[in-house]
């Protein structure tokens, strides 16, 4: 029912994003429809599975391939189960620096549990598109890049920091075409992005960009710049 009650909301904040003009009306719109699109990826990722079983032999394999030729990488990698949770299986030393986690407390735990929402951003939109992703790679067995998200990650000393993401989220299968784990590898971009010419700030640009699956549909860099001046001077008091 809840599922059910949330796709009508989403399909509803969206036609009405379309008729309204008014900017007041339609600030207030994003963000009903950013807050829907995050409680549906949630209760997906709880309640269902990309993968029903994955072949433990090969869960096996993979991990260890993880470990000998994505943990000394300087490029930061994620191994993601794809069964009901969404769970972290593991993560390469770059990752947990530009996360700002550690291998040892994020394994086992759910990806949107270690890396929920900014509270502090009412049109985040992070788990959303990251789950949105994950769905496009497991219908379709090929690689979805997100070029530009938002994604704020927990600070050791409280509260949100601001970062914008590079993101790529691979399909690893078994021989029989089965998919056994994602592979994910995040570039931190929030320099560049931030302070980097115009040209790669126009590109992170929400209303320019459709949605018609559901997926990657970033907010406007003005509209982000702000919450991220917001976000920074509210951790500051």
């Amino acid at each position: 029912m809840q599922a059910f009650i949330l796709r009508q909301n989403i399909e509803r904040f969206r036609n009405l994003l379309v008729q309204e003009e008014r900017q007041a009306e339609r600030r207030t719109l994003r963000e009903l429809l950013a807050t829907a699109l995050r409680e549906q990826a949630v209760l997906l990722a709880s309640r269902d599975a990309f993968e029903m079983e994955v072949d433990p032999l090969q869960a096996v394999v993979q991990r260890r391939v993880f470990r000998d030729k994505y943990m000394p990488l300087p490029q930061a990698c994620l191994l993601l189960d794809p069964r009901k949770g969404l769970h972290i299986v593991e993560i390469n030393d770059a990752y947990g620096s530009i996360t700002m986690t550690q291998p040892a407390l994020v394994i086992g735990r759910s990806i949107f549990e270690v890396f929920p929402d900014n509270p502090a951003d009412p049109d985040a939109d992070g788990i959303a598109n990251l789950y949105a992703s994950l769905k496009r790679v497991a219908e379709r067995h090929t690689t979805d890049v997100t070029p530009v998200q938002r994604y704020d990650m927990r600070s050791p000393a409280g509260g949100f920091l601001t970062k914008f993401w590079k993101m790529s989220n691979q399909p690893i299968l078994s021989e029989d075409e089965s998919l056994v784990y994602f592979l994910q590898s995040l570039e931190d971009i929030t320099k560049e992005l931030l302070y980097g010419p115009a040209s790669l700030a126009q590109t992170y640009d929400r209303n320019a960009c459709g949605n018609s699956e559901g997926g990657y549909h970033p907010r406007s860099f003005e509209a982000s710049a702000a919450a991220s001046t917001r976000t920074t001077s509210s951790s500051s008091s």
